[in-house]
């Protein structure tokens, strides 16, 4: 009897070609969006006077004065350019001009598909050599075998307390993102707390959740984070305080709702690990991230295995103070663990060509998500490019202007959802929207700070679905699929949009 053949399971695709995909829908959508620009305003420092850049490209020069500002009409304070709160070309509401569609023709397309992936990479490089050092001083602990020491003691003080794991974690990560912006640093902590989930009885998906949903929601619901929060009010001509009251409410509403569902989906993965949305790998993801553990052999914790675990530990509390204390950036985190890395030759005892062997096994494992991080800024690149952002920009702000108060900020809200998935910096949207959109609440008689809690809101709960932004970038380093995720994810996503719009229909109202 002849053997019928298998059907082959077709899988999703990987985070590489969900990018590749999105990247050639954008570069199709701008043949069809017209291209345009807003003049735009910037302050130069060393002559102490404000650049018009005109959308044809011609440049004039104007008297850095509240008076030019309040020409041009936009309601900023002069002093705000000054001290390089605001450091970005500011849109000059008003001056929307259609361009000349820069000519491309095939070879152009292709080129520009092409050219921009590199860009990509080499605008991402920053970010890509601290992920490859990061990866290189991993594979020097796991090497130490202190990794894996460390996470035999710590299993059993796990037990019966796994459900803080994700409390403290997700709490503690949203605190950073509210505060100052704590978003892209949290790659480093994947891989430190990966094998702790799984000690605990979860699996990658809670990781990545409680880890994610902290940078995500936490930079959504912000209150002073310095990149969106406060340069967007300060683009509106408004105090960043206006309207905490509410960021507030709103940011312990979001969290307490992330971290209720995430419990939710990791004890039911705990009591019945076949619940798992990730159960064809959990074999492979053990293997992986806990490697050779044995947790009923509890082998010798020495006291070069603590001194590597607690070095490799310091470089972390060194990159949150730096980050929140002295706005370092991914140069200076990517400096403090090459520190660590020099500090570990001496500490880790493995040898010369172990040492090496093992710092370059561990950046090869996270070469593919450091690739992943640049090929992602293609497609924000193509949008520049094209001149098609501040197209889009000049649609919304017409179609919205004039309607009431509630339909205004409900219909605002889902406007900059569409905006944060094509600009995908915070602090560029806010420089680019806010002179234009910000004259509109007066128009509708609402606060203007309700348009910096839709911006915020709206350009941050993208952030949990936009393959354009983070999200792939953290499942590449828990190795799950961008369709297990929206499995996981469409539920919340649904229930904070509404939580959204309740804030905001009671921010018009009272």
């Amino acid at each position: 009897m002849e053997e019928v053949p298998q059907k082959k399971k077709r899988s999703f695709p990987s985070a590489y070609t969900v990018i590749i995909i999105v990247l050639i829908m954008v570069q199709a959508l701008t043949f069809f969006i017209p291209s345009g620009k807003y003049s735009t305003l910037m302050y130069d420092g060393e002559s102490d006077e404000f650049v018009i850049t005109a959308p044809s490209g011609k440049e004039a020069t104007e008297p850095a004065t509240q008076a030019t500002l309040n020409d041009y009409d936009i309601k900023m304070d002069v002093e705000k350019f000054r001290d390089g709160t605001i450091y970005r070309p500011a849109a000059i509401p008003g001056s929307y001009e259609e361009i000349e569609k820069p000519a491309r023709g095939v070879t152009g397309t292709i080129y520009q598909f092409l050219s921009a992936q590199v860009q990509g990479i080499a605008d991402s490089i920053d970010i890509i050599i601290f992920i490859l050092i990061l990866g290189g001083v991993i594979g020097i602990v796991n090497a130490t075998g202190a990794m894996n020491a460390g996470m035999m003691r710590l299993s059993d003080k796990l037990k019966n307390k796994q459900k803080w794991l994700i409390v403290i974690v997700l709490t503690l990560i949203a605190l950073g993102g509210t505060t100052f912006g704590l978003a892209e640093e949290t790659i480093a902590f994947y891989p430190i707390l990966i094998p702790i989930f799984l000690l605990a009885g979860y699996d990658t998906l809670t990781a990545v959740a409680t880890i994610y949903l902290g940078t995500a929601i936490g930079t959504m619901a912000s209150t002073v984070n310095p990149f969106s929060t406060v340069i967007a009010s300060n683009a509106a001509g408004i105090n960043f305080t206006e309207g905490m009251g509410l960021r507030v409410a709103m940011w312990i509403a979001a969290v307490g709702l992330s971290i209720v569902y995430t419990i939710r989906y990791a004890e039911k993965v705990r009591l019945n690990p076949e619940k798992s949305l990730v159960a064809d790998t959990a074999g492979e993801d053990r293997a992986h991230f806990l490697g050779d553990l044995d947790l009923e052999e509890r082998s010798l914790f020495s006291g070069r295995q603590k001194l590597t675990l607690i070095t490799f530990v310091m470089g972390f509390v060194v990159m949150i103070w730096g980050v929140q204390q002295l706005g370092w950036y991914f140069t200076e985190i990517a400096v403090v663990f090459l520190g660590v890395t020099y500090i570990l030759a001496f500490v880790a005892g493995l040898g010369e060509k172990k040492f090496i062997n093992s710092f370059v096994a561990g950046a090869a494992d996270l070469l593919g998500v450091a690739l992943t991080v640049g090929i992602a800024r293609s497609v924000g690149i193509v949008m520049e490019n094209s001149f098609v952002s501040d197209t889009i920009m000049n649609f919304f702000s017409n179609k919205i202007s004039g309607m009431n108060s509630v339909l205004f900020i409900c219909v605002l809200f889902f406007v900059y959802i569409i905006l944060g998935f094509f600009i995908q910096s915070s602090s560029g949207l806010a420089v680019l929207s806010m002179p234009i959109m910000a004259p509109l609440a007066d128009v509708v008689g609402i606060d203007r700070a309700m348009i910096i809690d839709a911006y915020n809101w709206g350009q941050g709960i993208i952030a949990l679905v936009a393959p354009t932004g983070l999200i792939l970038v953290s499942l590449a380093m828990v190795n799950v699929g961008f369709d297990k995720w929206m499995k996981f994810v469409t539920k919340l996503l649904a229930m904070t949009v509404v939580l959204i719009l309740v804030f905001l229909i009671i921010g018009v109202l009272i």
